[in-house]
């Protein structure tokens, strides 16, 4: 299941989704965790120390090594040169699996230990001083919806990405990729104006959206979110001791975490858990097309210097059965 953490910067969101990426390594389930904001924060916020966040490989990094891998013999794909981030799979594709071992998550994945379980952890990696005038962030980030495009997965295996903050998360199609959404805001009318954006953007494709109240001080702060939001509030969270001693690098087990914090991930995990009986491949398989279309159309022909249409495959479809080549 792949899960996205989406909301304005300072709403919450990755201690949110590191919050939940724990919640699911406790239950017994293998996570991978992305970090694809620009800020970098998850690391730290699943417990690493400053040089241990700062020495995580950058999945923008190895771009060349991802494209290369994923390519396969996809006959429709003449180079990885010619892979942009919308590139979807075809026959002849390496797709990637979560309980697997592969070149991919060699390069670019880290083992995080949490408690008595461990998670994967990949990120973007950040944005530098040397991209400065010549590179934008969505750059970096195709690295994630290349990944995302090509990873299989199954019903109790998760892959949660904490999103880039605000409305930048539609600067792609990498917001289509996911079996839910979670929006992450506070109750304010800037975290209402984030989430009125990701409603219409979400619901022009189809994309499930549900809301995690947070920061809530009171009464009045849950009126104005069921007010602004309705159906889609799904849960609320409150302060956290624990969180905060997370925060000072001090935490407790896991087990400590309050007991109406603890409800509010279990409400998130069974909401998620329920989207698998909506999945749907084909449609998944032609929004992936959808865009690539729309990015080779309006650049990545002309970077390429290919027909990039020409790597739509079709007669493929992803799914959980589709086949990997066996490498020779």
């Amino acid at each position: 299941m792949k899960i996205a953490f989406v909301g304005k910067g300072g709403s919450g969101k990755t201690t949110l989704s590191s919050l939940f990426i724990r919640h699911l390594a406790a239950a017994g389930h293998p996570v991978i965790a992305v970090d694809a904001d620009i800020n970098q924060h998850l690391g730290p916020a699943l417990g690493l120390d400053e040089s241990e966040a700062a020495a995580l490989p950058a999945m923008g990094a190895h771009l060349p090594l991802i494209k290369d891998y994923l390519r396969g013999s996809n006959p429709r794909i003449a180079s990885a040169e010619t892979m942009i981030k919308t590139t979807p799979p075809g026959e002849g594709s390496q797709l990637l699996r979560v309980c697997e071992e592969n070149p991919v998550f060699d390069a670019c994945a880290r083992s995080v230990r949490l408690d008595e379980t461990s998670v994967r952890l990949m990120a973007t990696g950040p944005f530098t001083e040397s991209d400065l005038g010549v590179a934008c962030y969505h750059s970096k980030v195709g690295a994630v919806e290349l990944c995302l495009n090509h990873l299989v997965d199954g019903r109790e295996e998760y892959v949660v990405v904490d999103m880039t903050a605000g409305s930048d998360s539609f600067a792609s199609g990498m917001f289509t990729r996911f079996d839910m959404t979670f929006l992450v805001a506070e109750p304010t009318r800037k975290g209402i104006a984030v989430y009125r954006q990701y409603k219409e953007y979400a619901r022009d494709f189809g994309v499930p959206l549900k809301v995690v109240g947070n920061k809530i001080q009171g009464a009045d702060d849950l009126a104005y979110l069921h007010s602004e939001v309705g159906d889609d509030l799904l849960v609320t969270v409150g302060h956290s001791d624990w969180v905060r001693a997370m925060e000072k690098g001090r935490p407790a087990h896991f087990t400590q975490l309050e007991e109406h914090n603890r409800r509010a991930l279990g409400t998130l995990h069974a909401t998620a858990d329920a989207a698998y009986a909506h999945r749907d491949w084909e449609r998944y398989t032609r929004q992936m097309v959808h865009f690539h279309l729309k990015n080779a159309e309006s650049w990545g022909n002309a970077k390429t210097g290919a027909d990039l249409a020409a790597q739509v495959d079709p007669a493929f479809v992803l799914s959980e059965g589709a086949v990997t080549p066996q490498p020779a």
